[in-house]
């Protein structure tokens, strides 16, 4: 008489037990990329600084305000995204400038600076801003925004903080 123990398994059962167990690890060894590429956007810091670096500090003019624009990429995951900014910089000697962002304070419209009346001018609303970036008019709430920078080795560098 053959007694059959309740723990012995059938070949088919191990069979089952063993496909089902690396059916599911080749699983998640091939999910966890994509999961990866869902989530690690989520995990990444969106702010950030940087240094731009704007070119020789010769190339601006003293007492003219000079556009600058440059555009930064960011690559999250398979997303590219590009970025432009803009930004007025009046030189006043080699060791001394300001430099204001184009962008207006009202609504974000693209400031730009009128030699005849020796101002800024917002195209959308008319806010009028004067060479120091104080408000002289319109509806603009505050003077135009300014960037911290340094010089080194005769290299204007713009501090751009994101976030």
């Amino acid at each position: 008489m053959s007694s059959h123990n309740p723990h012995d398994l059938s070949r088919r059962d191990f069979f089952k037990i063993v496909s089902s167990f690396v059916g599911s690890l080749m699983g998640l060894i091939l999910g966890l990329p994509l999961i990866s590429y869902f989530v690690s956007p989520a995990l990444d810091e969106q702010g950030g600084e940087k240094w731009i670096p704007a070119g020789p500090l010769d190339n601006y003019p003293v007492g003219e305000p000079t556009l600058f624009t440059f555009t930064l990429t960011k690559q999250h995951g398979w997303e590219k995204t590009a970025q432009s900014y803009g930004v007025y910089i009046i030189r006043h000697s080699d060791t001394e400038v300001t430099v204001f962002s184009n962008v207006c304070t009202h609504l974000a419209c693209r400031v730009r600076w009128h030699d005849d009346v020796s101002e800024f001018i917002c195209p959308c609303h008319d806010a009028h801003f004067a060479e120091d970036g104080t408000v002289i008019s319109g509806p603009a709430p505050r003077p135009l925004d300014k960037y911290e920078y340094k010089i080194e080795d005769g290299t204007l560098y713009l501090h751009l903080v994101e976030g």
